[in-house]
């Protein structure tokens, strides 16, 4: 593969679409370790599926909106594996949070998760990297933070923030450090997501269709593979 013998961390890697990044990296021989917060049980069944493609993997459970978490992450992903050429952020939360009823905490969960937590985690990632002499990040953002969804307006400004957290981190790291963004749109929407809603969805997507995971799985694998 591509990436034999380096060495992934990818948050929310346990489930949906934080699951498939992280066995396309396996393929591509990436040895990965994934972050979870409540997913025990789906996180031990990633990593045997890891395994199972030939690689090392490892679960680490970790809220990444905590600092000690995001740095404990990073710190045992470099115990277990000795290396990190990888960091895919992943982890995040979505609900619906109309104006009238959004509360100061759904906002700042929304932030803490979505925003505080890239930030983190890309901060002790980026010090290990930067003594390696090289690495990668990429950001899962979501065309949310694009467009304006009135009754999602806490997560959309956390998505529009990780867009700037991507720029800014492009720039604060280069040359050695490339750090790049992924910005889905309707990819695998929520569990007990309504037929009208798929419906409006798919009229409103030119191609028809909804996303899916290996369309986003192919744009994380090529920015993982590209040249620097």
């Amino acid at each position: 593969g591509r990436l034999a013998g380096q060495v992934a961390v990818v948050t929310g890697g346990a489930i949906r679409l934080g699951r498939a990044i992280a066995l396309a990296l396996a393929r591509e021989g990436c040895h990965v370790g994934i972050s979870y917060h409540r997913s025990a049980a789906a996180a031990r069944a990633t990593v045997r599926e890891l395994r199972a493609l030939g690689v090392d993997a490892q679960a680490f459970r970790a809220d990444v909106s905590r600092p000690a978490d995001a740095r404990r992450l990073i710190r045992d992903t470099l115990r277990h594996f000795g290396r990190l050429d990888l960091l895919v952020n992943n982890a995040a939360l979505f609900f619906r949070t109309p104006l009238d009823r959004t509360t100061p905490v759904h906002w700042d969960r929304l932030l803490a998760v979505n925003l505080k937590g890239p930030f983190l985690v890309s901060q002790a990632a980026a010090r290990a990297m930067r003594r390696a002499g090289a690495g990668r990040i990429i950001n899962i953002a979501d065309v949310g933070g694009i467009r304006a969804w009135p009754s999602y307006i806490p997560y959309c400004v956390s998505k529009a923030g990780l867009l700037m957290l991507t720029k800014g981190l492009a720039v604060a790291l280069a040359p050695g450090v490339s750090v790049n963004c992924v910005a889905p749109g309707a990819v695998l929407l929520p569990e007990g997501a309504s037929p009208a809603l798929r419906r409006r969805l798919r009229r409103e997507v030119p191609m028809g269709r909804e996303g899916d995971p290996e369309d986003v799985v192919a744009a994380v694998v090529f920015f993982a593979t590209c040249p620097p």
